[in-house]
């Protein structure tokens, strides 16, 4: 049976002991994704470069444990305002995954009104057979 391993790259973001993400043999699960600056805890306060940060988060996260954006199979997102923020989710969608034909399953859900964060997220990933 693989062991599991905690998953932070070069930007460990928690300030909890928790990992960026985890990893079982090929099966990726992050933990919360937020849009802060690199390397900071500071949230930029427009919406799209909050939704920039958590996609750059993404990749760094998914590399880190081994795998490629292609290996991710599913994000959750939370948001403000699911429709309102709508475009600037999709604008980085389809950066991260142009191809219509192989992107992952998505959710988006409502973050709490007294959330600070505009937008999180986290993910699932089945890494490739040579990851």
């Amino acid at each position: 049976m693989a062991k599991r391993q905690s998953v932070d790259g070069k930007q460990p973001r928690h300030e909890n002991p928790i990992p960026n993400a985890s990893r079982i043999g090929n099966i990726v699960m992050s933990s919360v994704i937020g849009g802060a600056n690199p390397g900071t805890r500071d949230l930029p306060p427009a919406l799209e470069q909050q939704v920039a940060n958590v996609f750059g988060n993404i990749r760094h996260d998914i590399e880190a444990a081994g795998g490629t954006v292609d290996d991710i199979i599913k994000i959750t997102f939370w948001v403000k305002d699911p429709a309102g923020q709508r475009a600037a989710l999709n604008t980085e969608w389809v950066k991260m995954f142009p191809d219509a034909a192989s992107r992952p399953a998505r959710h988006t859900l409502t973050l709490p009104a007294d959330s600070r964060a505009l937008v999180q997220a986290d993910f699932t990933a089945v890494l490739s057979q040579g990851a």
